[in-house]
């Protein structure tokens, strides 16, 4: 087979058998598949679009360009949750220990921000001494002792999407459904999991802005995730709104941490976590159906267990031994805390929750470039929601910054972000609906 001939044929509109799309993922991974013949594969596929069966194939090569995790010796199913991205999504952070406290083992593989997303690597980063790249013996180490593991992909892992996914980056071939797919997908695969719930966000704060979109590429990931042999469902959630009341890196840390001692659990936030973890407690024969999964996931925060798993998983993994019981200790806090008072009284109609993630960004809590360093200690705190009243002694939200320069801007940005009416508007539901197998 030659690389530039499965490329015209694909160009063409022609479907690609599965040895054909195994032989170009094959020689990306080697290098014998050039970054130009990758480049054209993947605006081929862009343009093209590729069949649920071309899909399911170039996901399967995917996953098996790296290691396989193998957790046949373990006691109970192996579950996993993956989000499209928003703001102050920290879910994986109070997921992963529920579902361990309910008798699953989570190898969770997270990423970093991308764009105006927050990343759960970069969150856990602010913990001192937590290792979110660990080597896959550790991984196997922490999962089987813990439970779960919150961690990075390492190199063993799909090797084949993070040359690809970089050379899609440079392409303008991001946003190809097929191609999304089959990169969250083989990551996932490659994990070694069992059953796999789904995140997909919808609104001004996700990648997938419109409802349609979102649909269709949930649609697209269930789909390919069972053709594939891993039972996975999707819930498509709104991101109209920051989901947590924080934003940023070690502020996210803290509320997760508030959240699982129950100090202080954000409506929303709950609400798509205790979903999320009925449905795979349920996808996964843990629970008989999601009404019993949601009992497990209450009883399982109630009873402080979650909180303890999570404790666990820190220290296994280099982080300090007390983070549930003194974090105030260990998360580090920006030199300013101002708050964000608005320019009239009223109620929140609408919020730009993109620029909310911008505004986090330019504070310095992400990154503009792939090589910067990021500040774990700026970001927003006490953020209202939709339908909140506010005014001179009810603050928008807490800015956190290096110093007051940027705390300006971000209060600038965050003012214009929301706006502010006579009357509180109707709130939908935070779940829209459920895509199943």
């Amino acid at each position: 087979m030659l690389p530039q001939e499965i490329i015209r044929k694909k160009r063409d509109g022609a479907p690609l058998g599965a040895e054909e799309i195994a032989y170009m993922v094959h020689g990306l991974t080697k290098g014998d598949v050039t970054e130009g013949q990758a480049a054209a594969f993947a605006m081929a596929v862009f343009f093209r679009g590729m069949s649920h069966h071309e899909a399911v194939a170039l996901t399967l090569a995917m996953r098996d360009s790296g290691t396989v995790l193998d957790w046949s010796a373990l006691s109970g199913p192996v579950l996993d949750k993956h989000s499209t991205g928003g703001i102050g999504d920290n879910v994986s952070l109070m997921l992963a220990p529920v579902l361990t406290a309910c008798g699953a083992y989570v190898p969770m593989i997270s990423g970093r921000g991308l764009g105006h997303t927050g990343g759960t690597l970069d969150k856990l980063d602010s913990v001192p001494g937590y290792q979110t790249q660990p080597d896959l013996q550790l991984l196997r180490k922490v999962v089987g002792s813990v439970g779960c593991a919150i961690i990075g992909q390492t190199a063993d892992l799909a090797p084949a999407d993070k040359r690809l996914y970089a050379i899609r980056d440079v392409t303008a071939t991001v946003e190809s459904v097929p191609l999304i797919t089959a990169s969250m997908l083989s990551k996932k695969l490659a994990a070694g999991l069992g059953s796999l719930i789904l995140d997909v966000k919808t609104g001004n704060g996700a990648f997938m802005r419109d409802i349609k979109d979102s649909r269709a590429l949930a649609d697209s990931l269930v789909s390919v995730a069972n053709g594939a042999g891993l039972n996975t469902a999707a819930l498509i959630t709104d991101m109209n709104q920051p989901l947590a009341s924080a934003a940023g890196n070690a502020v996210e840390v803290m509320n997760a941490v508030d959240f699982l001692t129950g100090a202080h659990r954000d409506e929303r936030l709950y609400a798509v976590i205790v979903a999320l973890g009925s449905e795979v407690l349920a996808l996964s024969g843990i629970a008989p159906d999601q009404a019993i999964g949601r009992e497990k996931i209450e009883a399982a925060y109630a009873s402080g267990r979650a909180a303890e798993v999570f404790g666990r998983m820190v220290a296994a993994l280099g982080g300090p031994t007390d983070l549930i019981e003194n974090p105030q200790l260990h998360l580090a806090k920006a030199r300013i805390d101002r708050p964000v008072v608005p320019d009239r009284s009223g109620f929140v109609t609408a919020i730009d929750t993109r620029a909310v993630g911008i505004a986090v960004v330019e504070l310095g809590g992400g990154r503009m470039h792939a090589d910067d360093k990021i500040d774990h200690t700026v970001g927003f705190t006490e953020l209202v929601p939709l339908g909140a009243a506010v005014g001179p002694n009810a603050p928008l939200a807490h800015v956190h910054a290096r110093d007051d320069a940027a705390a300006d801007c971000a209060v600038a940005t965050l003012i214009e972000a929301y706006t502010i009416g006579e009357t509180a508007p109707e709130v939908r539901d935070v779940i829209y609906e459920r895509i199943g197998p």
